[in-house]
């Protein structure tokens, strides 16, 4: 089973790529974070064209998820009991008897700001509900666009990032809260090339330069930890043209 993460930064402007990166890759399930597209908008059509049927939770301009997947993802969820918030930025399903959260993480804008107090907020809410959701499901996978990177090896420049915003001690321990669940980070699970990142900004040739961050991860429960064989990113759609800002992550499992 092959699942991956894609924050597009526009379904509508990313279609495309998103249709071109399916057919060449063929994953299982694929989760999408920022899709900005009203639910009226969503391009159900193009998608099972492709082969793919979806679920999807989405807003005008901002936020936006949706899960993509071969078979039928059912039993899907939007929101959570504690959490009242109008963004759109949690989609839960299962596919396959595997239980998929998607979530685009708040990003937080600056430290110490009340957007960031909101991220940690938001962050801690969600953690107490995946703790839910691990004890009614055993094979689950959270993904997504965490805006968190976890350590200073998956951060281009560490000294510089140090304590600021997606690298701060708070948003680390946030999401060492997950881990203390017992849930894995994929992409360590394996022997990895340096300085490996899956977002970068569109400003000072940071792709070209490789100054990125790992932002864009791949989390599992135990039995899915152990079922995982490969997880990659895969930075070729950064290089189309009008690309994401991010790659996609892919984690491969044998089930």
């Amino acid at each position: 089973m092959k699942i991956a993460t894609w924050n597009v930064n526009s379904l509508k402007v990313r279609l495309p790529h998103v249709l071109d990166w399916m057919a060449a890759n063929s994953p299982d399930v694929l989760a999408l974070q920022e899709t900005k597209l009203t639910d009226d908008a969503f391009p159900v059509e193009a998608i099972a064209e492709a082969g793919y049927r979806c679920v999807y939770s989405g807003q005008k301009t901002y936020n936006g998820v949706a899960v993509l997947a071969k078979s039928e993802p059912v039993d899907p969820l939007t929101d959570i009991e504690g959490l009242d918030d109008p963004q759109r930025r949690i989609l839960a399903a299962t596919v396959d008897g595997v239980r998929i959260i998607n979530l685009y993480v708040v990003n937080g804008s600056e430290v110490g700001s009340e957007k960031y107090a909101y991220k940690l907020a938001w962050m801690d809410k969600v953690t107490t509900w995946i703790a839910g959701e691990l004890k009614r499901h055993e094979r689950l996978v959270v993904l997504g666009d965490f805006n968190v990177a976890p350590e200073d090896q998956d951060v281009h420049d560490p000294e510089a990032w140090h304590e600021r915003i997606l690298c701060s001690t708070p948003e680390r321990e946030a999401l060492g809260k997950l881990f203390a669940l017992g849930l894995s980070d994929c992409f360590r699970k394996f022997e990895q090339p340096e300085q490996s990142f899956s977002w970068w900004d569109y400003r000072a040739a940071a792709f070209r330069r490789n100054m990125g961050l790992r932002i864009d991860l791949i989390l599992t429960s135990p039995p899915m930890t152990e079922a995982c064989t490969a997880c990659t990113i895969d930075v070729a759609p950064r290089r189309l043209e009008r690309p994401s800002d991010h790659a996609p992550v892919v984690a491969e499992f044998v089930l």
